[in-house]
């Protein structure tokens, strides 16, 4: 809190789930230094697992054991996305880590996926005025997502789930079932 007016600053804000302006000075700042190590990590040669793996425990907020992310990939923060063990991140993620990204142990997430916790209002002129909210995203343990899906912000994806190709994932899904389309439904359990 700002020690002069006892309000929140909009890092704060972010932070706590409250609306605030992304353009502010410190947002900005934490912004282009994702934006910095993104860059490094897409460019850097491809041989280099290990440069790769110390950029992106840098970048995140945990990155697991035995976890691989293929680049390019692109981010808000970083340090709002943690990744578990054993888990494969194909080419061309995209990550709006506004709010909190936690993703498990051994999950699989095609090419193309973007997890997007990132909300604005409905209301034209608070949109105008540039404020914006965000809602967090959890992927269980042992998930598929196929290449192109989109999660949308809130959303909770069970354990052993399985989300086809494509699917845009507007709400919650359970554990073990395999989920499709736009929005996503669940077409049978595991």
């Amino acid at each position: 809190m700002s020690q002069e007016t006892g309000e929140k600053s909009m890092r704060e804000r972010m932070l706590a789930g409250e609306p605030y302006i992304a353009d502010d000075p410190v947002l900005a700042e934490e912004s282009q230094r994702a934006q910095d190590l993104a860059h490094r990590i897409n460019t850097m040669d491809p041989n280099d697992a290990r440069g790769r793996r110390e950029l992106l425990e840098e970048l995140l907020g945990g990155f697991g054991e035995h976890s691989e992310l293929r680049p390019p990939l692109h981010c808000d923060y970083g340090y709002q996305t943690t990744i578990g063990a054993r888990t494969f991140v194909n080419w061309g993620v995209t990550l709006l880590d506004v709010a909190a990204i936690t993703i498990g142990d051994d999950v699989q997430i095609g090419p193309h996926v973007q997890l997007l916790t990132a909300t604005h209002p409905l209301e034209p002129q608070p949109r105008r005025d540039k404020w914006e909210a965000a809602q967090p995203i959890t992927i269980g343990d042992n998930v598929w997502l196929g290449g192109g899906v989109i999660v949308c912000p809130g959303v909770t994806i069970g354990a052993d789930t399985v989300v086809g190709a494509g699917s845009v994932v507007t709400r919650d899904l359970p554990a073990g079932v395999v989920a499709v389309g736009s929005p996503a439904r669940v077409v049978r359990e595991l």
